[in-house]
């Protein structure tokens, strides 16, 4: 059964880097079109030049993508279309305050 295992792994990552290839937005894909990393995939999947090479060089970076939600986090603007944390988001706050109000207090009863 042990004979088995580095063909497996092989497998596993060849199949693991072409369905990652498939499932990643043509704009994210690096150094080279899309069609092009699925055939490298698929040619040289069996040698593992093909899927080692898109995971080191064409799938996009995992730092860029928690960088770019760091980023507009710590801008601080609302429409920066990042992810930002519910007691970060002076919105949200505001929204909670509004909520927590009787309903007549901030109006005038004259």
């Amino acid at each position: 059964m042990l004979r088995y295992l580095p063909f497996l792994l092989v497998l596993a990552l060849w199949i693991y880097a072409f369905i990652d290839c498939l499932n990643t937005p043509e704009e994210e894909v690096r150094k080279l079109p899309k069609t092009a990393w699925v055939i490298i995939i698929l040619l040289f999947g069996e040698v593992l030049l093909g899927p080692v090479a898109w995971l080191a060089v064409g799938r996009p970076r995992a730092a860029g993508r928690s960088g770019r939600r760091g980023a507009a986090g710590a801008g601080g603007g609302g429409g920066g279309g990042g992810w930002v944390a519910p007691d970060d988001n002076p919105e949200f706050l505001r929204s909670l305050d509004q909520d927590r109000r009787p309903r007549g207090e901030g109006e005038d009863r004259g």
